[in-house]
């Protein structure tokens, strides 16, 4: 089960320059694409030397309203003080459509790596995510949805029964091993959390450091648990993630309070992500960026390993939720 028709087909270098011109930028040097598998994105430089980054979003992902509503919490987080790479308002408006294509274009940022093993890089990040999350609960999203069991479970295993990259052999134990997980994950996944508007997909990748964390990329934005944006910062064995959660939550803590219990949601969120990353690749197979970026699809050893880890995932929902340091649970 694909995306159909509209796609990136017809996105060539004229019609980027078409569309930027039509914004008012003159491109004169570029154009660079950076990493991105859901959306196009392109560095360059303008006439004045001034260095961009556009992006044109994936056809039929997000509608318009969608893509507005994420503008305005990036907006709010900047006007809050937080770093987050914003789009510019070009011509009044920060979402551009050209040839059927929406776009937006950012100033160009640049930053180092966030170092994953870096406790202080750790205590800035827990800081600003605290912040983002002070701005986040101010409100939810309207048109943006709502983490849940339905879009990560559910629509994701209908993609797989669909797929025909699953070896034929394999696909009934690959079904099986996602329908075992989504039975156990009906027991622990809870919606006792108070929804705020989340960044989404804050891995480590997401931010930059430049003096300081830079949040980049919120194109998953949605409204959801606060313990989405900070369970894939941590790393290691259990006391190492203890030691992590410890540093991530007191500085969280100093700008937005966090409750524990959402703890409880660390492994089925961890599954969740583990099922829709994969329905995600199966679905957007049709994009040759796809077949070259992900060769090992097409390997059997790859859907049995996937069937190991996701019976490995279902053992650890069984298991008790992560405890907190006591010296931080007092």
């Amino acid at each position: 089960m694909t995306e159909p028709a509209f796609n990136f087909q017809n996105l060539n270098p004229d019609t980027i320059l078409d569309a930027l011109w039509e914004t008012g930028i003159r491109v004169e040097s570029g154009l660079t694409a950076l990493n991105s598998y859901e959306n196009r994105v392109y560095q360059f430089s303008d006439e004045d030397k001034k260095r961009y980054v556009v992006k044109f979003y994936r056809p039929q992902r997000w509608s318009s309203l969608q893509i507005e509503e994420e503008h305005r919490f990036t907006a709010e987080l900047l006007a809050d003080e937080v770093p987050v790479a914003a789009p510019l308002a070009l011509q009044g408006q920060t979402l551009h459509q050209h040839n059927g294509y929406l776009f937006t274009v950012f100033p160009s940022l640049g930053g180092r790596q966030y170092e994953t093993d870096n406790y202080d890089h750790l205590e800035w990040v827990g800081r600003f995510l605290g912040r983002i999350h002070q701005t986040g609960r101010k409100k939810t999203f309207d048109a943006r949805p709502t983490f849940g069991l339905e879009e990560y479970i559910h629509e994701p295993r209908q993609v797989l029964e669909s797929s025909t990259l699953i070896p034929a052999k394999l696909k009934q134990n690959l079904l099986a091993s996602v329908d075992l997980l989504s039975a156990t994950l009906q027991k622990c996944w809870h919606t006792q959390w108070q929804p705020l508007r989340l960044h989404g997909d804050c891995h480590p990748g997401n931010i930059l450091w430049r003096d300081g964390p830079l949040f980049v990329d919120l194109d998953d934005a949605r409204n959801g648990p606060a313990v989405q944006d900070l369970w894939m910062l941590v790393n290691g064995d259990l006391q190492e993630q203890r030691i992590q959660w410890d540093i991530l939550l007191e500085a969280y803590g100093e700008f937005c309070e966090f409750d524990t219990h959402e703890l409880s949601l660390i492994e089925p969120l961890r599954a969740m992500r583990m099922v829709y990353y994969l329905a995600w690749i199966v679905r957007r197979w049709e994009d040759p960026a796809f077949p070259a970026s992900f060769p090992w699809m097409t390997d059997e050893d790859f859907w049995r390993r996937q069937i190991a880890i996701f019976n490995e995932q279902t053992r650890l929902l069984q298991e008790p939720p992560l405890q907190l340091m006591p010296a931080f649970q007092g």
